[in-house]
């Protein structure tokens, strides 16, 4: 099946690259360029899952996802974290946050294949 992933990442490079892997896997990207962008979108159209950067400018990836939990509308939509950030407090936070899954940079496209075999494995279409 393919899946629509929202891609957010305030890196035009990481997003673009992410957005790659996720069609080589076979799925429609969707990449935004921040959490504006993110939440913009999520107004418009509801992906089967996100992948979401947790470092951006302003408003961080861990505040979106707490958005994305809060709204009825997006409040089920499987969250994948990818972030640099690979430390437990890190990975601790973005599950308290609402994240489904935690992927540490650069994502490996076995890591993000398997994330999504997991989340979507019930076919969500």
């Amino acid at each position: 099946m393919r899946y629509n992933v929202l891609i957010v990442d305030d890196d035009k490079l990481m997003a673009d690259s992410m957005a790659d892997l996720i069609a080589t896997l076979g799925h429609n990207p969707i990449a935004v360029y921040g959490p504006r962008s993110a939440m913009d979108i999520l107004k418009e159209a509801v992906p089967e899952i996100i992948f979401l950067d947790v470092n951006m400018a302003g408003v961080d990836g861990l505040e979106v996802c707490r958005y994305i939990r809060r709204d009825p509308f997006t409040a089920d939509i499987p969250i994948v974290v990818v972030s640099a950030n690979d430390s437990q407090a890190d990975i601790a936070a973005a599950y308290r946050a609402g994240a489904n899954e935690y992927i540490v940079k650069p994502a490996s496209i076995d890591a993000v294949e398997a994330a999504i075999a997991r989340l979507l494995k019930n076919d969500r279409a």
